[in-house]
């Protein structure tokens, strides 16, 4: 299972984490190791919606 580590958009929390007035709209650094098995087939499962996103699209446009 993929476990994200993200506060906010999975728990609910709408509050600006401690230190983030609201002004700064800087995203936060992640760690992701590019040699995991798991991030891999993540990475290839979202390529593969994009291609197929990418050709609905173009064939709405044909």
């Amino acid at each position: 299972t993929l476990q994200r580590k993200t506060p906010g958009a999975m728990t609910g929390n709408t509050k600006p984490s401690a230190g983030h007035d609201g002004k700064n709209n800087v995203p936060q650094d992640f760690d992701i190791d590019m040699d995991d098995p798991e991030t891999q087939r993540a990475a290839v499962a979202i390529q593969c919606q994009f291609r197929k996103f990418q050709k609905k699209k173009q064939d709405v446009k044909s």
